[in-house]
């Protein structure tokens, strides 16, 4: 079996994880690489999978547990990734909401996988608001230990992506980089913007030609990173909603931002909600990042009788009360028009992390 690169992109929810996948494997398959994506999560129902399979990606997904808690799920993809489609690249984006990666995934593979799999460096993407709050002190408008989590995945990368840079200035983008490479000086430092393909090219002749993998494991409280992640009420569903012609662009943007404002009105923090609504292999995107109409939208599905919704919400609150929120923002915009369809839908408060393996030492 021949070598196959692997590069894992982490970094907190909301920092463009999935729109970085999708940029650089269109950019590996202009040059004639065979790519596949390996996502995560706590639960099925994958906005990030639905989303990359509809770009015509190769796509599996390790969904019930992190990778590091399921790290024999974790590689049994990438061994159905390399048995089944022959891929030179793999990118795997693990949750949003995990750290200790270095220690969980690195040091395992580079012990067990190191004859079958070429491994990068780890990198971490980071939003550039939640990270310019982390460098002066604050919490990235997260609970302390969710906060928590965020600092130390930036502590023990090995690559640092600034994302989303097409939204500073140039004199805020070489501040913030300043002093992130201040705070961090073990890490490499990139600028990029996903959303555009900005310093992906670089990054991806980086990550791709280095072997320097897991270069530092980072002392983690897991108490303090089991609440952090458990602060987080997490929501998975797939919705049918059938009724009169619609325009759904317009019905997205009310969905969006009435949630969005239901969150600030109740002080929420958001980890991130994402949304895609299917109409055949036509589809849009929605984010929500942060506070009240801090949302994007990307795609387009026009007008139709029916639609497919899949929704994944984090959000500082009870799963009870988040599976509330959502079915009644829900509700106040079908209610007498339409009628929804429940294919899948779980909420849960994710469980304590249990690594399948946790090494002390780099290898």
């Amino acid at each position: 079996m021949k070598t196959t690169k692997l590069i894992l992109a982490g970094g907190f929810l909301g920092a463009g994880k999935t729109t970085l996948l999708w940029y650089a494997a269109q950019k590996l398959m202009r040059k004639g690489l065979r790519v596949g994506l390996i996502t995560n999560d706590q639960a099925p129902e994958l906005v990030d999978s639905k989303l990359l399979f509809l770009n015509d990606m190769h796509v599996l997904e390790v969904s019930g547990s992190c990778f590091c808690c399921n790290f024999n799920g974790f590689t049994k993809a990438i061994r159905e990734m390399q048995k089944e489609a022959d891929v030179d690249v793999i990118i795997a984006e693990p949750v949003g909401s995990c750290t200790d990666l270095s220690a969980t995934i690195m040091q395992p593979l580079k012990e067990f996988w190191n004859r079958e799999l070429h491994i990068a460096p780890l990198s971490v993407l980071a939003d550039p608001n939640r990270l310019d709050s982390m460098l002066n002190g604050g919490n990235a408008g997260l609970h302390p230990d969710a906060a928590y989590i965020y600092r130390k995945q930036l502590e023990e990368s090995d690559i640092i992506l600034i994302n989303k840079t097409d939204l500073l200035t140039t004199e805020e983008l070489n501040r913030l980089k300043l002093r992130t490479a201040q705070v961090f000086p073990a890490a490499t430092i990139f600028e990029i913007s996903a959303i555009v393909g900005n310093g992906v090219e670089q990054w991806l002749d980086d990550v791709l030609s280095r072997r320097d993998a897991g270069k530092q494991i980072v002392e983690i409280d897991y108490d303090i990173y089991a609440n952090g992640e458990a602060i987080l009420g997490w929501l998975n569903g797939t919705v049918i909603i059938k009724g009169e012609n619609t325009d759904w662009d317009v019905f997205t943007h009310k969905f969006l931002a009435s949630l969005s404002s239901e969150f600030d009105k109740q002080r929420h923090s958001v980890g991130h909600v994402k949304v895609i609504f299917e109409n055949g292999k036509k589809f849009i995107v929605g984010n929500i990042v942060g506070t009240a109409n801090a949302f994007s939208l990307r795609g387009s599905v026009g007008q139709s009788n029916l639609i497919r919704l899949t929704i994944n919400a984090r959000v500082e609150i009870s799963p009870e009360k988040l599976d509330d929120i959502v079915r009644k923002t829900l509700e106040s915009l079908t209610i007498d028009k339409y009628v929804t369809d429940i294919l899948a839908w779980k909420y849960l408060q994710p469980e304590r992390p249990q690594p399948t393996y946790r090494f002390t030492k780099v290898l």
